[in-house]
């Protein structure tokens, strides 16, 4: 039932992994046990932000006479660095063999934010403020470090060399980002736009840094438009970690620029993974996609009929379709999520139960929970209902795709927008549940609010 559709390549058919999990677990139980600054870190991330610490992991450095231990469990070393092994099976933190001290490197969105917010000497970082690395290493505490690690799509392990040059181009560009217009008179011109944005930046910076200073401005966009995201913001805010702990982007589009999105992607060096498609009745179907680089992740949603799942709707455009789903609906009132909506939602990686207590205590909701495995559970937060553009709803009516008396609804209340997603993976789950993702499909169907 957690698994994709049967027409996902074997590859992406994924499954728990509780002998890596188990193992990863260890070395952060021996860490905490001798470093008193990620055991504290470990406790304020539970108490005060719903998060696990082993969800922000994004490096270990451990002693090479692990490597046995390793390989037993699924882990593979990289081809071009044999000192970084992988688990190809699952979402793990990287581990780098050869370490003198057991090492333990967090996912931030900031390093310096991380510093200051925990009273740290500013000394320790290192990297270029701007640059593609940047890393905050604490003092040694028995023989363990605990390092707070900011990326810019920069997966090797040596300090990139990041000219001044470069920098000032990386934040023109992220600038260009966040404030690109989003409003355009045809939607081919709203894609072409921000494609070629997106030219000019892969020209300068290259794909692997351009593509996450794209998705920081997408996250701000998304944010701006949904309280319960700026709730939680605050909240790891406070802890100098920002949203290092997403796990996908969910973005929605109509049927006639579901290819330009994915054209998009694609240009930014993302690579497509499994395909979902949730039946004859559900109306919809969804393409993940992947930025190695960076571990950005995308689920991409658009209306589906039964006979196109065979297709490669990824790619070849989709004619019209007369009946507007879940999708479309929301597309054709708010607009297509890489233009003028914005994401649909972000999903990030909580302690399931503590996240939705903490929140409901601060007056954010969840809905009942659409996923609920041991290796994956999933909610969203209650939605943000955003107003609609009259003329939009005009559009809609006239096209048949709404009642007058939702036109009058929507008009009045405004339709239902966005959410924050809460999610957690255990045993390294990579994969999605896809009839509960349909549940939830149905559930956020603006016509159903």
């Amino acid at each position: 039932m957690a698994n994709p559709s049967p027409s996902a390549p074997p590859s992406f058919r994924w499954e728990p992994q509780p002998a890596a999990a188990t193992l990863v677990s260890q070395l952060i139980e021996r860490f905490l046990e001798a470093n008193r600054d990620a055991a504290k870190l470990a406790q304020r991330m539970r108490d005060e932000t719903g998060t696990r610490l082993v969800d922000w992991v994004d490096t270990i450095w451990l002693p090479k006479s692990l490597e046995e231990a390793l390989l037993e469990v699924g882990f593979e070393p990289d081809e071009r660095q044999p000192d970084v092994w992988h688990h190809p099976g699952g979402i793990f933190p990287r581990l780098v063999i050869g370490a003198e001290n057991l090492t333990l490197g967090i996912k931030v969105s900031d390093a310096l934010s991380f510093v200051r917010a925990h009273g740290f000497d500013e000394s320790h970082l290192m990297g270029e403020s701007g640059g593609r690395l940047r890393v905050a290493t604490l003092p040694t505490q028995h023989e363990t470090v605990l390092a707070a690690i900011e990326r810019q799509g920069w997966r090797d392990p040596s300090m990139p060399i990041d000219s001044s040059e470069q920098i000032a181009l990386a934040e023109q560009h992220a600038c260009g980002f966040a404030s690109r217009n989003r409003y355009c008179n045809s939607l081919k011109a709203g894609f072409d736009a921000c494609a070629n944005l997106l030219r000019i930046a892969i020209d300068d910076l290259g794909s692997d840094w351009a593509c996450p200073l794209f998705f920081a401005a997408e996250r701000d966009y998304w944010m701006s438009r949904n309280q319960a995201a700026r709730v939680q913001y605050g909240r790891q805010q406070l802890l100098g970690l920002g949203w290092a702990n997403h796990d996908h982007h969910t973005y929605r589009s109509s049927r006639e620029g579901f290819h330009l999105l994915i054209g998009v992607l694609e240009q930014m060096g993302f690579q497509c993974r499994e395909r979902f498609y949730a039946g004859r009745e559900a109306g919809w179907g969804a393409q993940v996609l992947e930025h190695p680089p960076s571990g950005i992740v995308v689920f991409a949603d658009v209306d589906l009929s039964p006979e196109e799942i065979a297709t490669d709707f990824s790619h070849q455009p989709l004619p019209p379709r007369e009946h507007l789903g879940t999708v479309g609906l929301w597309c054709a009132l708010h607009g297509e999520s890489l233009l003028e909506a914005g994401m649909h939602h972000l999903e990030c990686q909580f302690d399931f139960d503590a996240a939705r207590r903490q929140l409901a205590k601060v007056g954010v909701e969840t809905m009942a929970p659409f996923t609920d495995f041991s290796f994956l559970k999933q909610a969203f937060t209650q939605g943000e209902i955003w107003p609609v553009r009259p003329s939009r709803i005009e559009a809609a009516l006239s096209g048949g795709h709404i009642s007058r008396e939702l036109a009058e609804q929507f008009c009045r209340q405004g339709a239902l927008g966005s959410h924050l997603e809460i999610l957690e993976r255990n045993d390294g789950y990579k994969g999605f549940n896809q009839s509960g993702v349909s549940d939830i499909i149905l559930r956020t169907d603006p016509r159903k609010w």
